[in-house]
C-alpha cells in the first residue's frame, strides 16, 4: 500500500523528481566507477605474476626491482653476473629460474632476452600458463615470439621481419639494422606486460651487439662465436620448498661473488599498492562527498515539498493514517528514488565497461570486468540506502509534524 501511494507520488512530482534522479545517478557512477575500477585494477595488477616465489636483480631498490622486472616499467640500474644465475639456477632448493634480459626496445614495446624456461615456467593470474596463438616458440639465433598487443597495433603476422633498437624509447639511440628477427610466433592475449613485450633469446640479445665483423660471423654461423651473456637484468625463481624462501633470499643478498638482492613479489605489490593508497583514498572521498550531495538534494527536495502537499496530508488523516505511517511514506519515497538511481546506474556502469572491455584491456592492460557486484560494491551500495535513510529523516520528522497537527479543516 505504501509502496503504491509513494510511487504515485513520486509520479505528480515528475520535473524535481527527475532532477533529484539524474543527480543521484550522476553521483552514483562516480561512486561505483571508482571503486570497482579500484578493485578490477588491484586485480588486473596481482594477476599479472604467480607461481613466482622470487624475483633477484641488482640492488635497486624493492620497488624498481618489481616495476622493471614484471611491469616493464623504469630502467634497471644493475645486472647480475651470468655466473650468479647459473649458480642460482644449480641450488638445491630452486625448481626453476627464468633469465631476464632488458635494454632494447622495438618501436616503444621492450624486448625481453630469455630462454625455453620462460615459456615453461612463467604463469600469471591464477597459475595459467603462456600459451601460442600463432607460429611456434624460439628455435633459430634470430626468432622472435611477440605478444598480443605488439601484433595487434603493429599489424604483424608470422613471417614477418622487425628491427630492434638499443633503448626503451620509442626513438633509440641505435637500430640492429644488420640483424632483423623474423616473427616465430605470436602469444595468446594475457593482460599483462606480456602483451606488450618482444621476447627474444638471450643469445641473440649477444649476437646484436657484436661488431659488425663478428656479428657477419654469427649470421653466417651461429656457432662461430660464444654468445654466453656476460650478465642479466633479473631471474624470476619458483621454489621446492616455499618454507626455504627466507633462507634462499637471505643467501642471495649474502653472495659473496656478487651484489645482488632478492624480492618477494607480492610483499613489493602490497607496497606498491601501499603508496598509491592515498591517491585511492583521495578518489574515494571525492565520490563520497558527489554522493553526499545529491543525498542532501533528495533531503532538499523532500522538505521542499511539505509546503505542497498539506492538503495530501490531510486526507491521508482523515482517511486514517497516523502521523507515523505518514512518516514511513517519506523514508519509502526517498528509498524507492535511490533504489531506481542505484539499479539504473548498474545497469549503465555495466553496459558501458562492456562496451569499453576490449579497449581497456588492448590500449591499458587492464581487465575491467562488466560485472561490478563485487561483495565491496555490494556493501557500498548498502552504505548507500542507510545514508538514504539518514537523510531522509528530516523530511520525515517534518512530515510527521505536520500530520500530528493538520486537519482537513484548518484549509
Amino acid at each position: 500500500m505504501l509502496f503504491t501511494i509513494a510511487k504515485d507520488s513520486l509520479l505528480s512530482r515528475k520535473k524535481t523528481v527527475f532532477l533529484t534522479f539524474c543527480s543521484l545517478v550522476i553521483s552514483l557512477l562516480v561512486l561505483l566507477s571508482v571503486e570497482h575500477i579500484r578493485l578490477q585494477a588491484k586485480e588486473s595488477f596481482n594477476r599479472t605474476i604467480s607461481s613466482t616465489d622470487l624475483i633477484v636483480g641488482g640492488p635497486s631498490g624493492q620497488l624498481n626491482l618489481l616495476l622493471y622486472s614484471v611491469f616493464r616499467i623504469g630502467t634497471p640500474t644493475a645486472n647480475i653476473k651470468y655466473e650468479s644465475f647459473q649458480a642460482l639456477k644449480e641450488k638445491r632448493l630452486v625448481k626453476w629460474t627464468i633469465p631476464i634480459s632488458l635494454g632494447d626496445s622495438h618501436k616503444g614495446f621492450r624486448v625481453l632476452g630469455t630462454n625455453s624456461d620462460y615459456f615453461e615456467h612463467f604463469r600469471y593470474g591464477k597459475k595459467k600458463p603462456l600459451a601460442l596463438s600463432q607460429g611456434k616458440q624460439l628455435e633459430t639465433l634470430f626468432d622472435t615470439v611477440i605478444g598480443a598487443d605488439v601484433a595487434k597495433t603493429l599489424g604483424y603476422q608470422v613471417g614477418d621481419q622487425i628491427v630492434i633498437t638499443h633503448g626503451i624509447g620509442k626513438v633509440g639511440f641505435t637500430n640492429h639494422d644488420k640483424s632483423p628477427f623474423i616473427i616465430a610466433g605470436i602469444l595468446e592475449r594475457t593482460g599483462t606486460p606480456v602483451d606488450k613485450t618482444v621476447h627474444v633469446s638471450l643469445e641473440a640479445i649477444e649476437a646484436i651487439h657484436l661488431t659488425p665483423a663478428k656479428l657477419q660471423k654469427v649470421i653466417a654461423d651461429p656457432n662461430s662465436v660464444d654468445l654466453t651473456p656476460k650478465s642479466v637484468t633479473a631471474v624470476l625463481v619458483g621454489l621446492k620448498n616455499k618454507f626455504a624462501t627466507f633462507k634462499i633470499q637471505r643467501d642471495i643478498s649474502q653472495d659473496p661473488n656478487d651484489r645482488m638482492m632478492a624480492i618477494l613479489p607480492g610483499v613489493a605489490m602490497t607496497e606498491l599498492w601501499s603508496l598509491l593508497g592515498s591517491v585511492e583514498n583521495i578518489l574515494r572521498v571525492i565520490a563520497a562527498l558527489v554522493l553526499l550531495s545529491s543525498l542532501f538534494g533528495l533531503s532538499t527536495m523532500l522538505l521542499a515539498s511539505m509546503n505542497e502537499r498539506q492538503a495530501e496530508i490531510a486526507i491521508f488523516r482523515v482517511l486514517g493514517a497516523g502521523p507515523v505511517k505518514i512518516m514511513f511514506l517519506i523514508f519509502v519515497e526517498a528509498i524507492l528514488l535511490a533504489l531506481s538511481a542505484i539499479i539504473f546506474s548498474v545497469m549503465l556502469i555495466t553496459a558501458i565497461l562492456y562496451g569499453f572491455e576490449d579497449f581497456l584491456a588492448s590500449e591499458y592492460g587492464l581487465f575491467i570486468s562488466s560485472n561490478i557486484l563485487s561483495l565491496d560494491v555490494v556493501k557500498l551500495l548498502g552504505i548507500v540506502l542507510v545514508a538514504t535513510i539518514v537523510t531522509a529523516l528530516f523530511p520525515a520528522i517534518e512530515a510527521y509534524k505536520s500530520a500530528l497537527h493538520r486537519q482537513l479543516s484548518k484549509r
